[in-house]
C-alpha cells in the first residue's frame, strides 16, 4: 500500500469517527410508526386558529338553513388584516377559514352555486373573502387552512350522487386558485332538515359511506401534495372526540384508522389513541371562544376568560396534542374588542410563565445513558435543543433521572418532551421530588409525546426525579423544565 493510499484510509476512518461521535447523530432505532417531517413541523407549531364568518354571522344563527337571502350578507368594516394580526399576536401559527358552512353559502365566487358573496353587497358582488384571507395570512407569514363542511343545506342535490361531483367541483376550486393551501379541514356534518332548492325537506345519508371520502381525500393529496388533511380519521390530524379542547390524559399520536370513520367514530377511542396504533395521527383539540363557534352579541359578556383558555392550552398542548381556537369576527367583520382582550391577557401568562427555565443550569445525571456516549447524555435534556436528547442502551426500558439544582428552587409547572421523530415511547412515569431525604411522588403520568406540560402545587426543592416506569421502547428525552406559574389568580390543577 502507498503512503498516499495510508494517508487517505487514515483521514477517511477519522472523517466517519467524527461523523459517528457528532452530537445527535448516528440516531437510536426509531419505532415502527413515527410522524412525517410536515406533521412535528405542524406539533411544533402549538396552536392555531378557526375563524368561523359567513351569512349565520348575519342571521344569528349557528346553524343556517340554506335559504338565506345573500343579500344580508354585508360586513361594512371588514378587516382580514386585524384576523391575522390578533390571531398572531396570541401566539397562533395558522388559521383556518370557514369557506362554507353547512348552509352553503360561500365566502368566494364560486361558479358552481348563486349562494355566494357574488350575489351579496359586499363590495357589490365582487368580493372575495377567501382571496382576502390568503392573502393576509401570506402577508403576515401565518399558515393557511380552509373548511369547506360536505353538509349543504342549500344545495338540490345533497343526498343524491351528483351533490358529490358539486362539492369535488368546489374543493377544486378552493386548492387551485389560491395558491399553496397548509390545511384542509373535513368533518363529518352530514343530513337532516334543509332548504335544499327549495324542496324544504329532510334528508339522511349514510354516513360511513356517502360521501366516498377516500376518493375525495385522494384528489385532495394530487391537487395539492404537500397538503395536511384534518378529519376524524385523518390521514394527517384527527379531531380528538370533543369541542371543549381536551385532549385525554393518556393521549397517543398513534392510532388504528380503520377502526375509525369521517363521521362515525369513538369518541373516547378518538380522545386516546392507541399505543400500537398502525398510523400516526396528531390530535387536535377545537374550542371557540366563545359559547358559538360563530359571532352573537349576546355572548359579547360569556367569552371566555384567560383563565380559562390557560387551562385548554394546558389540557391540549401539554398532553401531546395541538390547540385550536376560534376566534368569530362579528358583523362589522373584526374580532370582537372584548375577544381581543382575553387573548392579550392568556398569551401574557403563558409567555411569562414558560419565559425562563428554572432548570437550565442544573446538574443532571441518569442510572443509564447510551453507550455512556457524550450524545445521549442526560445534559441534553436541558440544552433547550430539540434536536438532542437523552437515551438508555438498548432493552433499558425503565429509567431514572436526576435534576439537581443549584439551590432551593420554587416552581409549580413541570415540562417534558420526547424527541417524537423516533416515534412516542412512554407509557407510565413519575415526577418526584427530594422532600428532606426522601422521595416524594408530586405526578403520576402516562404518555408524554411531542409535550407534556405537569400543574402540581407550589414546591421548593433542589432535587427533582423524572422516573420512567413503562416505555414500548428505549426512553429518550429531548427537553425538560421547571417553570413558576405567573397566573393571578389560583390556577386549575
Amino acid at each position: 500500500m502507498t503512503i498516499f493510499r495510508i494517508f487517505a484510509l487514515f483521514f477517511a476512518l477519522t472523517f466517519i469517527s467524527a461523523c459517528s461521535t457528532k452530537k445527535g447523530s448516528p440516531d437510536i432505532s426509531s419505532n415502527k410508526v413515527v410522524p412525517s417531517t410536515q406533521q412535528i413541523l405542524y406539533q411544533q407549531m402549538e396552536m392555531v386558529g378557526f375563524i368561523h364568518f359567513s351569512i349565520n354571522t348575519f342571521t344569528n344563527k349557528e346553524w343556517g338553513y340554506g335559504d338565506e337571502d345573500e343579500q344580508l350578507f354585508n360586513p361594512t368594516e371588514l378587516d382580514v388584516d386585524q384576523w391575522v394580526q390578533v390571531a398572531k399576536s396570541c401566539g397562533i401559527k395558522e388559521l383556518i377559514l370557514t369557506a362554507k358552512h353547512h348552509d352553503g353559502f360561500c365566502l368566494w365566487p364560486s361558479q358552481y352555486t348563486d349562494h355566494s358573496i357574488k350575489n351579496s353587497r359586499y363590495k357589490n358582488g365582487n368580493g372575495d373573502i377567501v382571496r382576502e384571507f390568503v392573502d393576509a395570512c401570506r402577508k403576515h407569514e401565518l399558515k393557511i387552512g380552509l373548511y369547506l363542511s360536505p353538509w349543504d343545506r342549500n344545495h338540490k342535490d345533497y343526498g343524491n350522487q351528483t351533490y358529490i361531483t358539486y362539492y369535488r367541483n368546489q374543493l377544486k376550486e378552493l386548492l387551485t386558485k389560491y395558491g399553496e393551501i397548509n390545511e384542509i379541514w373535513f368533518d363529518g356534518a352530514n343530513g337532516g332538515d334543509g332548504f335544499y332548492g327549495g324542496a324544504n325537506e329532510t334528508r339522511k345519508i349514510d354516513n360511513k359511506t356517502y360521501y366516498y371520502w377516500d376518493g375525495t381525500i385522494k384528489l385532495v393529496k394530487e391537487l395539492q401534495p404537500n397538503i395536511l388533511i384534518f378529519s376524524d380519521s385523518g390521514p394527517d390530524i384527527r379531531w380528538v372526540g370533543n369541542e371543549n379542547g381536551s385532549a385525554g390524559e393518556t393521549f397517543w399520536s398513534t392510532i388504528n384508522r380503520h377502526k375509525i370513520s369521517i363521521g362515525a367514530s369513538d369518541v373516547n377511542y378518538l380522545n386516546i389513541g392507541e399505543p400500537k396504533g398502525s398510523h400516526w395521527v396528531i390530535g387536535q383539540c377545537d374550542v371557540s371562544i366563545r359559547p358559538g363557534w360563530f359571532y352573537h352579541e349576546a355572548e359579547d359578556t360569556l367569552v371566555k376568560t384567560p383563565q380559562e383558555l390557560v387551562d385548554i392550552y394546558y389540557k391540549s398542548v401539554g398532553r401531546n396534542a395541538v390547540f385550536l381556537l376560534n376566534l368569530p369576527p362579528d358583523k362589522t367583520g373584526e374580532i370582537h374588542p372584548n375577544d381581543v382582550k382575553v387573548l392579550q391577557e392568556f398569551k401574557k401568562i403563558i409567555d411569562e410563565t414558560f419565559k425562563v427555565n428554572l432548570a437550565s443550569n442544573a446538574e443532571c445525571n441518569a442510572d443509564n445513558y447510551r453507550l455512556n456516549n457524550e450524545m445521549f447524555s442526560p445534559d441534553h435534556i436541558i440544552d433547550d435543543d430539540p434536536e438532542s436528547y437523552w437515551a438508555t442502551d438498548d432493552g433499558i426500558k425503565s429509567a431514572e433521572l436526576i435534576i439537581e439544582l443549584n439551590d432551593k428552587t420554587d416552581f409549580d409547572r413541570i415540562l417534558i418532551q420526547e424527541p417524537i421523530k423516533f416515534g412516542q415511547r412512554i407509557s407510565k412515569f413519575e415526577v418526584q421530588i427530594d422532600n428532606q431525604n426522601s422521595w416524594e411522588t408530586v405526578f403520576e403520568g402516562t404518555t408524554i409525546g411531542y409535550k407534556r406540560l405537569i400543574r402540581i402545587n407550589p414546591v421548593s426543592v433542589s432535587k427533582i426525579k423524572l422516573k420512567i416506569i413503562e416505555a414500548n421502547n428505549i426512553p429518550a428525552i429531548s427537553n425538560f423544565g421547571l417553570f413558576k406559574s405567573s397566573e393571578k389568580k389560583k390556577a386549575i390543577l
